[in-house]
């Protein structure tokens, strides 16, 4: 079932095009991935999702009907930006921003609590803003983004300020909610993260929609003759002889003086002339076949060259 449908939106700023006719449609129950390079376009569809601004042109529909102003309390939003008052005390402005969504007082300290101590912040209650680690403020702002139990959570670079166990610890509660029940945009930068919790994404490109689908079905879809290759040599000789005979992807140094290869033919045709030049400019220690990452993905799309 459809949840979220975006309808061929778009947005202008003076001279600027932010979206240009954006589509996309968001199941039921999903964690969806929004990509795309800075400037791309992300948070202008998410602040329209959001009705913090209006579309030129298009709509926005919650299942079947356009979204009204009161679906906002059906909606969860963690910005990249965040938006706390270094002078407040955190219990206070968490109790806050629950009222606001709505909760009573009693309701909003109940589950305040269970947060609380799940994120291990209980001694922080008293505490100033200000007094906060990055990622100790990032902790109590996605607690009050998903304190009322939204429908829709909007979550916009939620791991930025976290160490690897606290971005798991994000991780799972995010997983959690989608169990429960809700559906997730998840916008970032983090390749890594999108195939750990991704059903679907959509790339954003220069303002338009250049990619959207299941995640294992797009890194099937373009994983053709994407091949790893491993070898000692100089890798600016080979680099120089593979150069516009096929999509070099990335070029790395091991420690133990191997460098790896990531490369991309056309088609079958130049696998065996590719192999050939890498045997006659390197030693060659092993050429695989691979399914690519979702950040091989993205940077083919954004160069234009899925």
């Amino acid at each position: 079932m459809d949840f979220l449908t975006v309808e061929q939106v778009s947005k202008h700023y003076a001279q600027h095009t932010a979206l240009d006719r954006v589509s996309l449609t968001i199941p039921q129950g999903s964690v969806y991935g929004l990509l795309g390079p800075n400037g791309a376009g992300k948070t202008t569809l998410i602040r329209i999702i959001n009705r913090i601004t209006a579309p030129d042109s298009g709509r926005v529909l919650f299942g079947d009907r356009e979204i009204r102003p009161e679906d906002i309390y059906r909606i969860g939003y963690l910005p990249e930006e965040r938006g706390l008052y270094k002078k407040m005390k955190v219990g206070e402005q968490a109790l806050f921003f629950a009222r606001l969504k709505g909760l009573s007082r009693r309701d909003a300290l109940k589950r305040l609590k269970v947060w609380f101590e799940k994120f291990g912040i209980e001694a922080w209650w008293d505490k100033k803003v200000e007094e906060l680690s990055k990622g100790m403020a990032q902790k109590v702002q996605f607690i009050v983004t998903v304190l009322h139990e939204p429908e829709l959570l909007i979550f916009d670079e939620p791991f930025s300020g976290f160490d690897p166990i606290n971005a798991n610890l994000l991780k799972e509660e995010i997983l959690a909610l989608r169990d429960k029940g809700a559906t997730i945009i998840f916008s970032t930068h983090n390749m890594s993260s999108v195939e750990e919790l991704c059903d679907h994404i959509t790339l954003i490109n220069k303002s338009k929609n250049i990619l959207s689908g299941k995640v294992d079905e797009i890194r099937h879809r373009y994983g053709e003759n994407l091949f790893e290759v491993t070898y000692r040599g100089s890798a600016s000789d080979l680099l120089g002889r593979l150069d516009g005979r096929v999509e070099l992807l990335e070029s790395n140094e091991r420690v133990t003086g191997l460098h790896t290869l990531k490369l991309h033919a056309k088609d079958e045709g130049q696998i065996r002339e590719v192999v050939g030049l890498i045997n006659q400019t390197v030693e060659l220690r092993s050429f695989t076949e691979m399914i690519p990452s979702m950040n091989d993905l993205f940077i083919r799309a954004v160069k234009g060259n899925l």
